[in-house]
């Protein structure tokens, strides 16, 4: 059976007549066009592209599924915007994944948002880790991911948008005032997820010396009652300090180190009207505008 993926990836192709530049526009990886025309060609059983030289031209067969897949695409394109239009923010739900600093801080700022402007806008939550939500919004079971990006590292792009909302400082967590990453490279450390683990291993490196891990809890909660039991020292981000923060710890700003937040959506442009305000009310949530 053709998909609309596959059709889409072939309308790109006869437009430019290059897989490279059809991976750009479309924002895939050049394999992964190459693997949905193979898909395509498998499942209409025809040679839809042949090789000249270098490049690449279709085939009458190829020029013919080219020409219906920009009739369909249209059709379907022009079905959503006016579904949308009629639709509009009258009613609509918005599925959102975050993780838990995210869902207590930004998010239900935003939602205070959306309730006073549109109220007849159902926002539904769901507490997820960024590459289980990216995951789900791969899959097409949400539709709006915040996630976060340590620096130095990459999000997966193919077939995602990422909106940037803010950075959020990284905090060193210990029950002293005025802490460095220095003063505790003979110190236990808690630990959390695999990328956060990562980045913390990193931070230390450049403080000169390998973190020696003796917990693992992905909860601020638990990991400030960690800390101020002496139990170790940490690192929290300052969305997690904003939704809960306890007395009797200490946490140390670290000068230039941070982690990027976006809002991350899946597929071409433009997103539908609902998504959108959710769009808005976030980076409103997260800048601090009206």
């Amino acid at each position: 059976m053709l998909s609309l993926v596959q059709l889409k990836v072939l309308a790109a192709v006869a437009r430019h007549g290059s897989v490279t530049d059809a991976a750009r526009e479309l924002h895939y990886s050049q394999p992964s066009v190459s693997h949905h025309l193979s898909r395509l060609e498998a499942a209409t059983g025809a040679q839809l592209l042949q090789r000249v030289g270098r490049g690449i031209r279709l085939t009458p067969e190829g020029r013919l599924l080219a020409d219906r897949a920009a009739e369909i695409l249209g059709r379907v394109d022009a079905a959503a915007t006016e579904l949308a239009a009629q639709v509009g923010l009258r009613t609509g739900r918005v599925r959102l994944a975050a993780n838990a600093s995210a869902l207590s801080t930004l998010v239900p700022k935003a939602a205070a948002t959306l309730a006073r402007d549109h109220p007849g806008l159902e926002l539904s939550l769901v507490d997820e880790h960024p590459v289980a939500a990216l995951d789900l919004l791969r899959r097409g079971d949400i539709d709006v991911a915040l996630v976060f990006q340590h620096a130095g590292s990459r999000l997966e792009e193919e077939g995602f948008r990422f909106r940037h909302l803010t950075d959020d400082p990284i905090h060193l967590i210990s029950r002293h005032p005025a802490d460095t990453l220095a003063n505790h490279r003979d110190s236990t450390w808690i630990g959390g997820c695999e990328r956060c683990r990562a980045e913390l291993d990193a931070l230390c490196a450049a403080a000169g010396f390998t973190p020696r891990v003796g917990s693992l809890s992905d909860d601020m909660v638990v990991v400030q009652s960690l800390v101020a039991a002496g139990l170790g020292v940490a690192t929290l981000p300052g969305l997690a300090l904003e939704a809960h923060r306890r007395p009797d710890i200490h946490a140390t700003e670290l000068p230039g180190v941070h982690r990027r937040i976006h809002a991350a959506t899946y597929g071409d442009p433009p997103d539908p009207p609902a998504v959108t305000a959710v769009l808005t009310a976030l980076t409103q949530a997260a800048t601090g505008g009206p």
